[in-house]
Formats: structure tokens, C-alpha cells, sequence
């Protein structure tokens, strides 16, 4: 795989990723890299003051992942350049509510099955990666992906499902608020083909993106062809090591000029 230019999928402590603000700019050196986005879940990270901004030479976009119910699955869309509106903060706001109160009943169920205390306080941004992180520190599970095999996985004991926004509602609140709107991940759900119906709504579709299996990007490029799509891509992150997926200079390119120009 060639060197990416940019990595477009970036969380941090703002949301379930580890990494910080002020270690985004090492970590993108670290992967040759001088554009990044952050993308935390259902968040626009508060310590980002403007849509692009500059860190120690590093370009960095605020964005946001969101994730959308349809009447077949849930899908992430991820915004870019994101600016506040007034809807946009309703939802988040009610989303971060949920988050907490979500988290509450998580470690309220994981504390009595098992005879623990989890030293975790609900705070906004929290997802259940951080409660992993808790039980797997607490040796209430062998490990991180212990613990959602065992008790807060879907379908697991723990587990208590999260209210999302349908999607053409977040398509709507996505595209009021970001120059560029696309699709996350979209060879990572049940039904691809369904996902990518939704294409046509969008700016993008991440093209380029470390599946842990196998994939034929066949279905993502003819996607991007018919509805003349930004080709993005970047590597999920949540911890610190960037640039494990990202788009080429061309696309970044395109990227750039698409998001300057709203």
C-alpha cells in the first residue's frame, strides 16, 4: 500500500481515542503526514477553535463521526471543516446526554454482576471502549476485547443500546454544518450495497481504510464514478499511531479544494 498523503479518521481523548491535541502533531510526523482530521464520535472536539487550524506545521480539520440509524442498519458519516449551527448542537448535546446516561447503566450492570467498582466517572465523549478499558484495568476481564466479548458487547449481558439519529436527519444536520460529508468504513457493514445507497446524499466515501479482512473495492470505486465522490480514507484511530490508512496526494488534492471552497 503507498504511503498516504493525509489520515481523515482520527479520534482522540475527546471521544474513545487516547490520543490528545496537543500529541496530534507528533504523531502525524511520526506517520510523514501533515494533514489530519479528527473525527471524534458524536463530538466536535472543544479544544479545535476554528474548522482548520494549524498545529507545529500540521494541518488539522474538525470534524465529527456520527452515527446514523436506517431502516436496514447503522451507519457513520463523517463531517468535515464541521461548524457549529444550532440544530447541530441540540443533537449533539442530546447525544452526549444519552452517552452518560448509557455509560451510567453499563458500569452500574458490569459493578453488580461482578462484585466490582470501576474507576470511571461518565464524563461527555465517553463510549464503551472506556468501560472496556475499566474492566480490563479492574481484572474483571482478561482484557480490553475481554470485556466486550463478555459483557458489553451486543448482546452480551451488560449491554444497553444507544439512541441514534436517523439518518436523514444527521445527512441534513451533517450538510448545514460541513463543507464535505462522507460515508466511514463502507465495506464494514452487513449490507454494503445498502450503505452506499445512501452515496448519492453525500460529498465522499472513505475509499481507503485498514479492514482487518480482505475486501474488493470494486462495489466503493464504481460508488464513487457514479455519483462523482471525494475519495477519503484515513485509519480509525484511537490510539497514537497515525497513517496506517490514508488517501494518495491526488485525492487529498481534491479534498482540499472541495473543503476550501465552502
Amino acid at each position: 500500500m503507498a504511503q498516504p498523503a493525509a489520515d481523515l479518521h482520527v479520534h482522540t481523548t475527546a471521544s474513545d481515542g487516547t490520543l490528545t491535541i496537543e500529541e496530534v502533531p507528533a504523531a502525524a510526523d511520526a506517520a510523514n503526514i501533515d494533514l489530519v482530521a479528527v473525527t471524534d464520535h458524536d463530538r466536535i472536539h472543544p479544544e479545535l477553535d476554528a474548522p482548520i487550524t494549524d498545529h507545529n506545521g500540521v494541518t488539522v480539520i474538525r470534524g465529527i463521526e456520527l452515527r446514523v440509524d436506517t431502516d436496514r442498519q447503522r451507519l457513520d458519516l463523517l463531517g468535515y471543516g464541521v461548524r457549529s449551527t444550532d440544530e447541530l448542537t441540540a443533537e449533539l448535546d442530546r447525544l452526549q446526554q444519552d452517552r452518560i446516561e448509557r455509560a451510567q447503566q453499563l458500569i452500574d450492570c458490569v459493578e453488580t454482576r461482578l462484585g466490582v467498582a470501576l474507576d470511571l466517572d461518565p464524563q461527555p465523549g465517553i463510549g464503551r471502549p472506556h468501560i472496556a478499558r475499566a474492566i480490563a484495568d479492574s481484572d474483571a476481564a482478561d482484557d480490553f476485547q475481554g470485556a466486550f466479548d463478555e459483557l458489553i458487547g451486543n448482546g452480551c449481558p451488560c449491554y444497553v443500546p444507544r439512541e441514534i439519529t436517523p439518518v436523514d436527519r444527521g445527512i441534513n444536520l451533517l450538510t448545514e454544518a460541513c463543507p464535505v460529508v462522507g460515508l466511514a468504513h463502507p465495506l464494514r457493514y452487513d449490507d454494503p450495497s445498502a450503505a452506499l445507497d445512501h452515496a448519492a446524499e453525500l460529498d465522499a466515501v472513505e475509499r481507503y481504510y485498514p479492514y482487518d479482512h480482505a475486501v474488493d473495492t470494486d462495489l466503493v470505486d464504481a460508488a464513487i464514478d457514479r455519483h462523482s465522490l471525494l475519495a477519503t480514507g484515513g485509519s480509525d484511530a484511537h490510539e497514537t499511531t497515525l497513517g496506517q490508512a490514508g488517501p494518495p496526494p491526488s485525492a487529498v488534492e481534491a479534498f482540499r479544494r472541495r473543503l476550501e471552497k465552502r
